[in-house]
């Protein structure tokens, strides 16, 4: 006989399948998620509770790509020139050539270092707060939901400044001009000369299936590592304090330097960040019923 939890879960994943095959598009990686959530649940009791305690996560996921359904440029008017000149009259850098974005002076003050060094940073923006959380479900699972749970509403704070204020990256202003392009497929940017320098493939198939190129502001890249240092403080993981710093450093200088994110993009990150964990700590947080639901459900992980 079916159990009815086991019921649920496959009325939900039928349901998700329904939403991301008729609106969103199916790809092979809702497939692959449908079958790791079913898989892991039903398989052994230790996958299920991994299943259990990175859904807050698997929520996040699912709501940043369903966004593909009403884009934020069908919402309110795209800025291109707007950030561009923020950015030059507060971050400007005086060169031979005029003033200069940031951007524009790491464009053409490139090196293959850099690139490497950029490129490594870059493709570990979700593997490291995957790891970290990794790290809490075996070490510490009350916190473990209190991360995922400022990390989810730290996103939702930025998704709803991306329909606010739809803001095209660098990169856009500098390939296509100040002509608003719908539809515009994603690009790796600077990131291509990692690609090129190891003859791969990685961060141009990445941004692919970027689900909005206009979506530059808040950058939430700047945001993770800011949430991964605050809950690796409350861990008081000393090494892992310094680890979780100089990625936050190396984040923030990659985003500028591979083209895609303003510095005032990572400013408002940050903002976004703050804004988000104190939310979450001072408030949700504080609520009773949410405070007992976070402890129950952490002893059932």
């Amino acid at each position: 006989m079916v159990k009815k939890k086991h019921l649920i879960l496959f009325s939900t994943a039928l349901l998700y399948f329904c939403w991301v095959f008729f609106f969103v598009g199916l790809r092979p990686d809702h497939l692959f998620l449908i079958f790791i959530i079913i898989a892991g649940y039903i398989a052994h009791p230790f996958s299920k509770k991994m299943v259990l305690g990175f859904m807050l996560f698997i929520i996040y996921w699912i709501i940043y790509d369903s966004m593909r359904v009403f884009p934020n440029y069908l919402f309110n008017t795209v800025r291109i020139l707007e950030p561009y000149n923020i950015e030059k009259t507060l971050f400007g850098i005086t060169s031979t050539q005029g003033i200069l974005s940031p951007n524009e002076y790491f464009a053409t003050n490139s090196s293959s270092f850099l690139d490497v060094l950029s490129g490594f940073f870059y493709i570990n923006w979700v593997p490291i707060p995957l790891l970290f959380a990794l790290y809490l479900f075996f070490k510490n699972k009350t916190l473990l939901i209190h991360f995922f749970g400022a990390f989810l509403i730290v996103n939702l704070i930025g998704f709803v400044f991306y329909y606010i204020y739809p803001a095209a990256p660098p990169w856009y202003l500098e390939k296509y001009g100040t002509e608003i392009i719908y539809n515009t497929p994603g690009s790796a940017a600077g990131l291509t000369r990692f690609d090129d320098y190891f003859n791969i493939n990685l961060f141009r198939s990445l941004y692919e299936k970027n689900a909005n190129v206009f979506a530059a502001m808040p950058s939430l890249h700047a945001a993770y590592p800011i949430i991964v240092l605050m809950y690796g403080i409350r861990q008081k993981l000393r090494i892992g304090i310094l680890i979780f710093a100089l990625f936050l450093m190396g984040i923030w200088f990659s985003a500028v330097y591979s083209g895609h994110h303003y510095v005032i993009d990572l400013l408002a990150g940050a903002l976004c960040a703050f804004i988000g964990i104190t939310l979450y700590e001072k408030i949700i947080n504080k609520n009773k019923i949410i405070n007992n639901w976070i402890e129950n459900y952490s002893k059932k992980i």
